[in-house]
C-alpha cells in the first residue's frame, strides 16, 4: 500500500514534467537559451532571486531565533503574521505592496515626494520576491533552532559567552542543515515568483521581466515558445537544486 501511494505521487509530479519535455525539441531549447531576451530574463531572475535570498537570510535569521527562543504575549498573532504571505495568493501580496509602496500608497507618497518611485523597478521585484519567500526561510530556520538543545546554549552563557557569540558558535552551526534547506526553499520560491511581481513590478523587459513573466509574455503569442522557456527555467532550477543538495549531502557526510 505504501509503494502504491508513493508511486501515485511520483507519477503525479513526473507526468506533467515529462509531457512538457516531450513537446519541446532540444534544438529549440538551446536556441532560446542563446536569445538576448531569454538571457536578460534569466539573468534578472538570478540576480533578483539571489539578492532576495541574501536579504531574507540576513533579516530572517534574527526573526527565526526570536520566534524559536522567546515567549511573549501575542506570539500567536506574530506567528500568523509571519506565515501570512504563505497563505495569501501572491497576486494579493502584490496589491498589498502596491497599496503600501505605490505612488499613492501609505509610504509611497512620502517616497515619491523625494523624487523616488519603487513600483515597476528591479527593487520592486526584490521586494515582491521577499514578501512571498521570506516565510519559507524563517520557518525552516526556526525549526532548526528549536531542535538545538537549550542546555548547550545555557552552558555557553555560563562559561561567559555573550548571546551573540553563543548564537554564532553554538546555535547556527548545530542548525545549519535547516538553514541550508531554508535558503534553498527561499531561492526556489523567489525565482519562481509571478503574481506579486507582475502586480507590483510590472512586466518591463530588462527591468522587471523575470523568467516567469517572460513565459507569460511568450504564452500570449505562441504556446511552443512558452514551453521552450519553461523547459529552460526547469533545467536551470533543477541543476541549481541538485547542486545544492549534493553540497549539503557532502557536508553532512563529513
Amino acid at each position: 500500500m505504501l509503494i502504491l501511494f508513493v508511486s501515485i505521487f511520483a507519477a503525479f509530479i513526473m507526468l506533467p514534467v515529462v509531457a512538457m519535455l516531450l513537446n519541446v525539441r532540444s534544438a529549440d531549447v538551446w536556441r532560446a537559451a542563446q536569445s538576448s531576451e531569454v538571457r536578460e530574463a534569466l539573468l534578472l531572475s538570478v540576480k533578483t532571486s539571489l539578492t532576495t535570498t541574501l536579504l531574507c537570510s540576513l533579516i530572517g535569521t534574527p526573526v527565526a531565533y526570536f520566534l524559536a527562543r522567546y515567549r511573549f504575549k501575542g506570539k500567536g498573532v506574530f506567528d500568523a503574521l509571519v506565515e501570512l504571505p504563505m497563505t495569501l495568493p501572491p497576486i494579493v501580496g502584490g496589491v498589498a505592496l502596491l497599496m503600501a509602496f505605490g505612488r499613492r500608497g501609505l509610504l509611497g507618497q512620502a517616497i515619491h515626494a523625494y523624487g523616488y518611485d519603487i513600483p515597476f523597478t528591479s527593487l520592486a521585484v526584490v521586494m515582491a520576491q521577499s514578501f512571498v519567500a521570506a516565510p519559507f526561510f524563517i520557518q525552516a530556520a526556526r525549526a532548526g533552532l528549536e531542535a538545538v538543545p537549550r542546555n548547550l546554549e545555557e552552558a555557553s552563557r555560563t562559561l561567559g559567552a555573550s548571546e551573540l557569540r553563543t548564537i554564532l558558535r553554538i546555535s547556527l552551526p548545530l542548525s545549519w542543515p535547516a538553514f541550508t534547506s531554508g535558503v534553498i526553499l527561499c531561492w526556489g520560491r523567489a525565482i519562481g515568483e509571478f503574481g506579486a511581481t507582475i502586480m507590483f513590478a510590472g512586466n518591463l523587459r530588462g527591468t522587471t521581466r523575470t523568467m516567469p513573466l517572460a513565459i507569460l509574455t511568450a504564452m500570449q503569442g505562441e504556446l511552443n515558445a512558452a514551453l521552450v522557456l519553461s523547459v529552460v527555467l526547469l533545467i536551470f532550477s533543477f541543476c541549481v537544486f541538485m547542486s545544492a543538495r549534493l553540497l549539503l549531502a557532502r557536508r553532512a557526510a563529513r
